[in-house]
């Protein structure tokens, strides 16, 4: 098969893959689409010339801008503007020929073909014939081959492909009935009536249409016109327009110049001949526009006060570092520019912008569209895919099973990181009770594993934008996104990179959020003005914190593998936190870097290096490589690499990974090291130590760049806890912990936590004073189901005039549903309401049960004076009720913990608290017990699962191996508070329970939730 065409319909979704793959089996790839129209019908047209392709893409642009998203049609007259560098099929059952056939007979379909031609140009229309075995197509392709005879155009066999194989005609059917709320029982017509769309091969073809040769050879001649490729789209970095006339390259180096002042001062020979030698590079790849466009939004966000930070190997440029773009200073800390960018590779630089998430970071996305015109920029896409529960849901509501099954079979679809070999599908099922041998059971499981990985729809990316000077939509289609004001291109980042399109990820970082919004609360609150860019770098109090493992909360380092590693580095000064940053990573884990370097960093080993060429590349991480930027030194120092040669190893080996590509990489290695005589052994382990870690390595310039901000959420939780509490908790969801766990681990470290009140509260969480201390009040936000603009109502009624009553509360704020008072009300925010005292929670309850009753327009205003003093019969809520509605209508409780309350029950049983484990010897027999708050199973872990249980007094770490994980499965997977029993492990102060034993707690009914990774 030399040439193979895909429509997609009402765009080109799928075509930079279909290109590449084709590519790749030496199959020219010919792109095309199918375009709605308001008739319903679809017009397909193939590409002809790169004047074409820009022309569909437009039409496609125009129906896709104009309508929301998933909808538009291009009504037939409209085609005529983009018909040109088109060819136009006459299409199939949805085509314009039958749909003029079905409406008119031939005379109606004749003059539909004709009215084609007017649009496209004789030469340009091609009636399509298909044969899948069906009376009602064989009548349509008689009528079609009457037309074409009479109007002079050419013959096309087509077969309408819509799978690979005749056997995914099964998964077609199912996803039609997807895509149209169906299911296999009543879905009816809308599936197809055979297996015949598949792919089939020339000869097939041959045979199929064996009458009517000339629509066989047709094709060859089509193809053969058809001269776009996706390699020719045209695409062009915008231009940055310089002021006074200058270049690019001479604006970047006059700002560069002040930059590098600014940053290192006047002098400073190493900088400005690194600085220099960068603007070099980048002068010659004619890149300095790339430079000054990221250099202008982050002027922009400056100059708005929005944080900004760049990251990943941007870090390693002392060009980005003087432009301010990046906060890392890369000369100051040896870091690689080829990481970067080199000569070699050919390709655009990467910088990617860490913003706060929200409204901040939709600022500069808008400047961005505004900048460059609505038609100029947009986001990347984000292709979903069928996995897991969310497949396994859709595949059986269209095989029809009832919700309770349903629901079970879905719960079966593991989605654990790690999965040995009990870890298969068949196996869940059957230990859930399914029989794989029943029919309908059986086809549900082929259908979920033929499902997964294929694409569901097309989603938004984070934060990735692409630019264009001109006119984006020539080169790929755009459409609106479900967010407002935001136009998405129709194809992924990886998509777009491949094709050499550039993408500026604008990324919206939850914790810039926090920090942003931590700065504010402590200038108005506090009083004080902190800049992050000049924190003291050897703060105590922080490094002390840090070698506790005290770290909820904290940036990048407060998962339990983080805290698990902090006591044994001690880190002491802020390399020491880039280092923690980047250690607990696939990479130092799978290449067993952990240990020896800890045990070096402990004094348990010597430092030794790999080789004595190799001392200055590994002598700050003690002989041992944890960074990407080390194993490209050691290529260079070791093999003779130049720079971009090693960025070229680490991409040989990276995801993208080609076989031939990585064994000819490492015979290049091992030659440039037998010049530089390293041999045997040595040279066997350099080879291990830079091929291995390729894949995984984490950049040092990465792990530097969230250093950063780690310090930085480090010193406001040390120093101005409840400002940063309250600026966690308005910035949910985001981190390792729930709010419930953020709220008690501040609790402990002695932040008094007030409860929701609306008449103190605001819509978010504020800072109060009780004499001189800081407080925090729980913001309405929290309150589950109460929409924020009630929740604002409430704030901006209270503040014209207090609420004097439940009453006058229902009254100023209409829009509160009952259900939104039941909740306020469960919760304890309408104990205070009117300066009422000894009013409880079902006080209020009663109330609103006579509130939420309309009174009528006559006694609307008239508030009742005995419904203000009147208590109900009902007893108050006990601890436990408290509890219940607490976490039912917030999802945590600013009282006291759950298991507080069972104590001295639970002392009985000896358990110990978290905290008390600090003091009991290695090798204890211990029983602890908590509520479970993160589940990990880790794919470096082989298996073992890690569970974290907080109680009272803090959280407690324990070790499941996969044993005793498989014989408590569903406990462990689904019970909220859990009794283990094991022995304590305290080595060099990081404290776990290795579990032997464990049981479900029943203590209470309330919702706790936990943050799992399974």
């Amino acid at each position: 098969m030399g040439a193979m065409a895909m429509l997609d319909r009402d765009g080109v979704y799928g075509a930079p893959r279909f290109y590449h793959a084709a590519v790749k089996k030496g199959i020219r790839a010919h792109i095309g689409a199918e375009v709605t129209t308001p008739e319903g019908w679809r017009l397909p047209v193939l590409v002809e010339s790169r004047e074409g392709y820009q022309n569909l893409c437009r039409a496609i642009t125009l129906m896709k801008l104009r309508d929301k998203k998933g909808e538009g049609s291009l009504a037939a007259g409209e085609l005529d503007w983009y018909a040109k560098g088109l060819v136009c099929l006459t299409g199939g059952e949805e085509g314009p020929l039958a749909y003029a056939l079905a409406k008119g007979g031939i005379r109606l379909a004749t003059q539909a073909v004709e009215r084609l031609c007017e649009s496209f140009g004789r030469n340009s229309v091609y009636v399509e014939l298909q044969r899948h075995y069906c009376r009602e197509e064989e009548a349509r392709d008689q009528a079609a081959i009457e037309i074409a005879r009479k109007l002079s155009l050419p013959l096309l066999a087509t077969n309408c492909a819509s799978y690979a194989q005749p056997q995914q005609r099964e998964l077609l059917d199912v996803f039609t009935c997807i895509r149209h709320h169906r299911n296999l029982q009543n879905a009816g017509r809308l599936l197809t009536r055979n297996a015949e769309r598949h792919l089939k091969l020339p000869d097939e073809m041959a045979t199929l249409f064996a009458d009517l040769p000339e629509a066989i050879s047709n094709t060859g001649a089509l193809s053969s016109r058809l001269e776009f490729s996706l390699n020719d789209l045209g695409y062009e970095f915008p231009k940055y327009p310089v002021p006074d006339g200058g270049t690019e390259m001479e604006f970047l180096r006059a700002r560069t110049h002040e930059g590098r002042i600014r940053r290192y001062g006047e002098t400073n020979e190493k900088a400005e001949r690194q600085i220099e030698r960068e603007l070099a590079l980048i002068e010659k790849l004619n890149l300095p526009g790339y430079f000054l466009i990221v250099w202008d939004i982050v002027r922009f966000c400056n100059s708005e006060n929005i944080l900004v930070q760049g990251r990943g190997s941007a870090a390693n440029s002392a060009v980005c570092y003087a432009l301010g773009i990046t906060a890392v200073d890369a000369v100051g800390m040896g870091l690689l520019f080829e990481r970067f960018l080199s000569e070699e590779r050919g390709e655009w630089p990467d910088i990617d912008l860490d913003l706060p998430s929200g409204d901040q970071r939709e600022k500069a996305i808008q400047y961005v569209y505004k900048r460059y015109g609505k038609r100029g920029a947009a986001m990347t896409a984000n292709v979903i895919t069928y996995r897991g529960k969310s497949a396994a849901r859709e595949i059986g509501k269209a095989l029809s099973f009832d919700p309770e099954t349903l629901a079970r079979l879905a719960s079966l679809v593991s989605a654990w990181e790690y999965k040995d070999s009990d870890d298969t599908m068949a196996n869940h099922f059957r230990d859930a009770g399914f029989d794989l041998n029943h029919p309908k059971i059986r086809k549900f499981f082929e259908l979920c594993i033929q499902v997964q990985d294929l694409p569901r729809h097309l989603g938004q990316h984070s934060g990735g934008l692409v630019v264009c000077q001109g006119q984006l939509d020539s080169v790929v289609p755009l459409e609106q996104a479900t967010m407002p004001d935001r136009v998405v291109v129709q194809w992924d980042k990886e998509d777009c990179a491949d094709l050499g399109i550039v993408k500026i990820d604008l990324l919206g970082l939850g914790m810039m959020a926090v920090l942003e919004e931590s700065l504010q609360i402590i200038s108005k609150d506090y009083g004080d003005e902190v800049d992050l860019g000049k924190l003291p770098q050897n703060d105590k109090k922080i490094y002390d914190t840090l070698c506790k493992a005290d770290t909820v909360g904290m940036f990048q380092i407060e998962s339990r593998a983080q805290m698990a590693c902090l006591p044994r580095l001690q880190p002491k000064e802020f390399y020491d936190i880039v280092v923690q940053v980047a250690i607990i990573r696939p990479g130092p884990i799978v290449g067993k870097m952990v240990h020896p370097y800890l045990a070096r960093r402990q004094g348990k080993e010597a430092p030794t290096c790999l080789h004595p060429l190799l001392e200055p590349v590994l002598e700050r991480t003690l002989g041992v490589p944890l960074f990407q930027e080390q194993l490209l030194r050691m290529a260079m120092i070791a093999s003779g690499f130049s720079g971009g040669e090693a960025e070229e190893l680490r991409r040989a080996f990276g995801f993208k990974r080609s076989e031939k590509l990585m064994r000819d990489v490492e015979v290049k290695l091992r030659r440039g090291m037998e010049r530089n005589g390293i041999i045997g052994t040595t040279q066997d382990t350099i080879v291990q130590s830079i091929t291995s870690f390729a894949l995984y390595g984490f950049p040092e310039s990465h792990a530097a760049s969230f250093a950063l901000i780690a310090y930085a959420s480090a010193f406001l939780k040390c120093h101005y806890l409840a400002a940063f509490t309250a600026a966690m908790l308005n910035n949910q969801p985001m981190g390792f912990y729930s709010p419930a766990t953020l709220v008690k681990d501040a609790q402990r470290h002695g932040l008094r936590v007030r409860p929701i009140d609306v008449t103190k509260s605001d819509w978010v969480c504020t800072i109060e004073k009780a004499g001189e201390e800081h407080v925090m009040r729980v913001g309405l936000r929290y309150v589950k189901g109460l929409r924020e603009e009630i929740g604002r109502e409430i704030v901006r009624q209270r503040e014209i005039e207090m609420f004097r009553s439940i009453d006058d509360l229902k009254l100023r704020v209409p829009e509160l549903r009952k259900n939104d008072l039941a909740a306020l009300a469960e919760i304890g925010a309408l104990n205070f309401i009117g300066g009422k005292k000894e009013f409880h929670r079902r006080d209020a309850l009663w109330q609103i049960e006579r509130v939420a009753r309309r009174p009528g327009p006559l006694l609307e205003s008239v508030e009742s004076d005995d419904a203000l003093s009147q208590r109900s019969p009902l007893q108050p809520m006990t601890a436990e009720d408290r509890l219940v509605a607490d976490f039912h209508n917030t999802g945590m409780t600013v009282g006291p913990h759950p298991l507080r309350y069972h104590r001295e029950d639970l002392r009985r049983q000896g358990v110990v608290t978290a905290i008390e484990l600090h003091r009991l010897r290695d090798g204890t027999p211990v029983r602890v017990a908590g509520s479970v708050i993160a589940r990990q199973r880790p794919g470096t872990a082989k298996g073992f699962v890690f569970l974290s249980l907080e109680d009272e007094t803090g959280i407690s770490n324990a070790i499941l191996t996969p044993q005793i994980f498989r014989e408590h499965h569903v406990v462990v997977v689904h019970q909220q508070f859990l009794l283990l029993e094991g022995v304590l492990q305290n080595q060099e102060n990081v404290i776990s329970v290795k579990v032997q034993r464990l049981h479900p707690l029943f203590l209470t009914k309330a919702e706790t939730v936990s943050h799992d990774f399974h």
